[in-house]
C-alpha cells in the first residue's frame, strides 16, 4: 500500500507540474511569441524603435523550417478616460498576417479583429480585466488617448474580449488593435514596425543534437569564468569544474529556443536584436523552474518513505522466516539462493503495489482532466483549473525508477541472510 500510495502521489505530482507548465508557457508563447526581433536602443521606454522588417526572416521565413509564422507588431502608450478613472494602458498592434491559434484562443467573448486591405482597422481587443474596469463590453465604442506630442485621440469600437490570467504581463495592460494605426499615429511608412514576433516549432530538432550544443554552450561559458579567475588555486578549480558539471540541468524548450535564436541571429544585421520569450518574461520561467524543483524533491522524499516501509516489511519477513532460512542453508542453500527467495517476494509486492499505483495515480489525473473538478483562483495561478499533462515517458520514468531504487533496497535487509547460522536459525523461536 505504501508503494501504491507513494507512486500515485508521484504521478499525480509530476503530471499536475507538467501541465501547468505546459499551459502557463503556452499563455506566454500565444502572446508574444517564442522570438522576438527589435531594433537596438539604450532606453527602457515601452515603444520600440521603428525599423524596416523587410528581412530575410520576414520575406523568406521557408529559409528556416523551425519557423512557423512571422508577424510584425509595435506597441504604443495611451490613456482611456471613463467618467470615474483614466487607465494607462498599452496598445499593441499587430497586422492583418495569420496569427494562428494564440489569441484567438484566449477570446472570451466576441470575435477577432476583421482587417482591412488598405484602410486602418478601428476595432479592438480588451483583455477582462481592462473591460472589467472601464465597464465596456463587445459593440461599445471607447476612446483612446496617445501618449505624443501633440496629443492624439481615437475612437475604437470593441470587438472582443479576452483572458489569458496572465493579468501582471498581458491582461491588465494590453489593448490588441491594428498595426496600420501606430504607423498613422507615428508617421512611419508601411513596410515599418517595432518588431518582429517569430513563432517556431520547438520539437523541429531531435532532443540529442539540443542536449549537445546546450551542454557545450553551458560548459564553455562556465569554465571561460572559472578559467578566468585567477583567486582559485588549482584544487580549488577543479572543484569549480566539478561542481559545474554536477549542476547542468537540460531544459529542452530553453535549449531549442537558443538554438533558433543562434541560427536567426546569423542572417540578422548588427542593428536589431534577437530575444527569446523566455528571456523577455524571465520572471515566469524562472519561477516554473522553482516549481519543478519542488515536485523532484517532493519525488526523494517520497522514495525515502517507501524504501524505509519495504526494508521494515523484509526485515520482519526475515524474522518471521528465520527458521526456515535455517533448514535450507542446512540443506545445501547458499547465501544467495535463500537472499533470492525474499528479493522474489519483495519484488512481486513491488509491482503490485506498481500496479495499484497507477491505476490509482492516474485514475485521479484522468477524473481531473475529464472533469476539471479542482478549480483554482486565475488571478494567483494564471488559471482557473488544476491542468494535467499526459506525458508517457514521465510515466514511464517514474514507474522504472520507482522500481529500481526499491529494488536495490532490498539488498540492505537481505544483506542478514548471510549471518544467520543454520543450527541456530532452526533452534530459533
Amino acid at each position: 500500500m505504501t508503494i501504491a500510495l507513494g507512486l500515485a502521489a508521484a504521478l499525480v505530482s509530476f503530471l499536475i507540474m507538467l501541465g501547468f507548465q505546459k499551459t502557463v508557457k503556452d499563455k506566454v508563447f500565444a502572446f508574444s511569441s517564442h522570438l522576438l526581433v527589435t531594433r537596438y536602443t539604450l532606453s527602457n521606454a515601452t515603444e520600440e524603435q521603428p525599423f524596416d522588417f523587410r528581412i530575410t526572416l520576414f520575406q523568406k521565413p521557408d529559409t528556416f523550417p523551425f519557423v512557423t509564422r512571422v508577424q510584425p507588431f509595435a506597441h504604443k502608450a495611451g490613456l482611456i478616460k471613463t467618467d470615474d478613472d483614466v487607465l494607462g494602458i498599452i496598445f499593441k498592434g499587430i497586422s492583418d498576417r495569420p496569427t494562428g491559434d494564440g489569441l484567438r484562443q484566449s477570446l472570451v467573448e466576441g470575435r477577432f479583429i476583421a482587417f482591412q486591405d488598405s484602410a486602418v482597422s478601428r476595432e479592438v481587443m480588451l483583455s477582462r480585466v481592462i473591460a472589467d474596469k472601464i465597464k465596456a463590453k463587445v459593440g461599445d465604442a471607447i476612446i483612446i488617448h496617445f501618449l505624443q506630442d501633440p496629443p492624439r485621440s481615437r475612437r475604437l469600437t470593441v470587438v472582443g474580449i479576452y483572458e489569458t490570467n496572465l493579468s501582471d504581463y498581458f491582461d491588465s495592460k494590453h489593448v490588441i488593435g491594428d498595426l496600420k494605426l501606430v504607423q498613422q499615429l507615428n508617421g512611419w511608412r508601411p513596410f515599418e514596425a517595432g518588431g518582429l514576433e517569430v513563432r517556431t516549432d520547438l520539437e523541429y530538432f531531435p532532443a540529442g543534437l539540443l542536449r549537445e550544443v546546450d551542454y557545450e554552450a553551458y560548459w564553455q561559458y562556465h569554465v571561460s569564468l572559472i578559467d578566468e579567475d585567477p583567486q582559485l588555486t588549482p584544487l580549488q578549480r577543479q572543484v569549480e569544474y566539478w561542481r559545474t558539471w554536477w549542476r547542468y540541468t537540460f531544459d529542452f524548450d530553453r535549449a531549442a529556443l537558443d538554438y533558433q535564436a543562434t541560427l536567426i541571429g546569423q542572417s540578422m544585421d548588427f542593428d536589431l536584436r534577437l530575444e527569446t520569450a523566455r528571456d523577455k518574461y524571465i520572471q515566469v520561467f524562472e519561477w516554473l523552474g522553482l516549481v519543478g524543483r519542488q515536485v523532484k524533491l517532493l519525488l526523494v522524499i517520497i522514495l525515502v518513505v517507501v524504501c524505509v516501509n519495504m526494508i521494515s516489511v523484509v526485515l520482519i519477513l526475515v524474522m518471521e522466516r528465520t527458521p526456515m532460512i535455517g533448514m535450507l542453508k542446512a540443506m545445501g542453500g547458499t547465501n544467495r539462493l535463500v537472499r533470492s527467495v525474499f528479493i522474489y517476494n519483495g519484488v512481486s509486492l513491488i509491482v503490485k503495489g506498481l500496479a495499484w499505483g497507477n491505476v490509482i495515480g492516474l485514475g485521479i489525473c484522468y477524473v481531473q482532466d475529464r472533469y476539471r473538478l479542482l478549480k483554482l483562483n486565475p488571478h494567483d495561478y494564471y488559471m482557473d483549473y488544476v491542468p494535467v499533462d499526459w506525458h508517457w515517458l514521465t510515466i514511464l520514468a517514474l514507474n522504472a525508477l520507482t522500481l529500481a531504487v526499491v529494488t536495490l533496497v532490498l539488498l540492505v535487509p537481505t544483506a542478514l541472510i548471510s549471518r544467520i547460522h543454520p543450527i541456530r536459525a532452526i533452534k530459533f523461536d
